[in-house]
């Protein structure tokens, strides 16, 4: 027997024995394989006549060939008795989906159309069968990005495609605590090396552009210090970045000129206003043009009255919409007058190649101010795409990059009520011509529109306990029952199921560490000089 069949054969793990393509394979377990090693999420290959097949083990379970030994089991306390049973009267056995398959003389998976047959050997898969899959780190022309390992697969390097990644929205979910925040950071890094994308954070509590807390509370290093001067950092917060030792590339403000009643129409819910509400915001913004929400703040009591007689609405609607929106005079970001125009700026570094990660720093804990001030700068961002785009398919300019806008508590955006008056809904379903993405990350998956959740494409999902929270991140994904068993046995931290557009078939991964000086080097270092510069106060020994 030649090297390489002896070699398969020691990696042998039973024979198919049933199945269909629709609800998987059965595999009975050699009388050698021992089933406790076997775990559901592992990958294996199935060797067919002409094929290879490549599955996801979705289930492990027990048989017997005769019912009776159920009911009046022999006594295994003598081992030959207990080995003879074991070969012959009892055995494991598993159930696989089977995603892909690689035909003879091909150098690419594509989805699988039909099974094995009876008897195929099935084998455990090797990192040389998970490259053939998933892709391999520094393949030419390609943008494979080391993301973790198979669960239970450990010394198995895993990939995803950030390429594709970025092509389309993708999404983050999981439930609180379960490293949602660490799997987006490590994502992002991997984005800003493969240089397939710029990307626009909204950080709700600044954890991304600069040091941070990482797995066991250790500090890790942000974008910036990784990739230097292709990062900027933004923020509203300006005392808050101080405090942190950071000089921050601009402070963002934001005039009450420039504000439209779509910046303030995506609070409705959160802000209780009204249908008749919303009449007059956009009532008075016909009649005050860009004054509108200025002369608004301006109003006196005898006012209100006058308001509601030209409006046609009841003082108490006026009334009651003034104290509403006045909530908002409170965020200090927003102001009469701006010194500068935060998001031209903001727009000149996207389109000059440079990410940028805007900090909200105490303003993070306030939803609504997260809420305006993302949506604000993206329906500009937009109306930039949308116009660069359009002159670059008429031949009057070049094309904008592709960008990522990464939102957190995203079901806030995207919930079925304000999902179409948001720009993140418009994104989610059109703006991929546009050369826009999301990178959506959140809890509560069920509380995103289906439309909006049907055209997220990629989806990356930590530990979720919620069966609706389950059903909506499978929703569309063949297969989904077997998955739905793998999904609920993630560990809490540091694992994921990845499926979707950017990964060839859906794999269960360990995610690897992001801060360790392996990470560290896998990454080109910025220059000191510049990191330098960035903070105050620390040394140079301190990168």
């Amino acid at each position: 027997m030649a090297k390489e069949e002896l070699a398969l054969e020691a990696r042998r793990l039973g024979m198919v024995v049933g199945g269909s393509l629709s609800g998987g394979l059965t595999v009975k377990l050699d009388p050698g394989a021992m089933i406790e090693g076997v775990a559901v999420g592992r990958y294996v290959i199935v060797k067919g006549q002409k094929r290879r097949f490549f599955g996801l083990i979705t289930d492990v379970s027990l048989d017997s060939t005769n019912p009776f030994l159920e009911k009046s089991p022999p006594d295994v306390s003598d081992p030959f008795i207990s080995e003879v049973i074991s070969g012959t009267g009892v055995f494991g056995k598993l159930s696989v989906s089977v995603h892909l398959v690689l035909e003879e003389g091909s150098k690419e998976p594509r989805p699988a159309r039909t099974i094995p047959a009876h008897f195929s050997p099935v084998y455990y898969a090797t990192q040389e069968d998970v490259e053939k899959v998933f892709g391999k780190e520094g393949t030419p022309g390609r943008h494979f990005f080391y993301i973790g390992e198979p669960i239970d697969m450990e010394g198995i390097k895993l990939t995803i495609d950030m390429g594709k990644l970025v092509e389309r929205s993708s999404g983050i979910f999981g439930k609180s605590g379960t490293g949602k925040t660490f799997l987006t950071r490590l994502l992002l890094a991997g984005i800003l090396r493969e240089n397939v994308a710029t990307c626009l954070v909204f950080d709700m509590h600044s954890e991304y552009g600069w040091e941070a807390e990482g797995e066991g509370g250790i500090r890790v290093k942000g974008l910036r210090q990784l990739f230097g001067d292709k990062v900027a950092i933004f923020t509203l917060d300006h005392e808050s970045t101080l405090r942190r030792g950071i000089k921050p590339d601009a402070v963002v403000r934001i005039p009450w000129k420039s504000v439209e009643p779509e910046d303030i129409i995506v609070l409705q819910s959160l802000l209780d206003i009204t249908e008749a509400g919303v009449g007059a915001i956009y009532a008075m913004r016909r009649a005050w043009k860009e004054e509108w929400l200025e002369r608004f703040f301006n109003l006196t009591d005898e006012d209100f009255d006058e308001l509601a007689e030209k409006y046609r609405q009841t003082s108490s609607i006026i009334n009651a919409l003034h104290r509403k929106l006045s909530r908002l005079q409170e965020l200090p970001f927003f102001c009469a007058d701006a010194p500068e125009d935060s998001v031209r700026l903001m727009l000149d570094y996207i389109l000059s190649g440079r990410s940028v990660i805007l900090e909200f720093g105490r303003f993070g804990r306030d939803l609504k101010a997260y809420i305006i001030v993302a949506n604000y700068i993206t329906r500009r961002i937009h109306e930039e795409f949308v116009r660069l785009k359009e002159n670059a398919l008429g031949g009057y300019g070049p094309e904008p990059p592709q960008l990522v806008i990464v939102i957190e508590e995203a079901h806030k955006f995207l919930d079925p009520m304000v999902a179409r008056q948001t720009i993140f809904g418009t994104i989610a379903r059109e703006m991929r011509k546009y050369n826009v993405t999301l990178l959506v990350v959140d809890q509560r998956p069920s509380g995103i529109d289906e439309e909006v959740m049907s055209q997220i494409a990629t989806r990356i999902t930590c530990l979720l306990d919620n069966e609706a929270d389950i059903r909506a991140v499978l929703s569309g994904i063949p297969g989904a029952a077997g998955l739905r068993d793998v999904l609920a046995r993630l560990e809490t931290r540091q694992q994921a199921l990845a499926l979707g557009h950017a990964v060839p078939m859906p794999v269960p991964i360990k995610v690897r560490s992001y801060g360790t000086p392996e990470f560290y080097a896998s990454f080109q270092k910025a220059p000191r000089a510049e990191l330098k510069a960035l903070v105050w106060g620390q040394e140079e020994d301190n990168f």
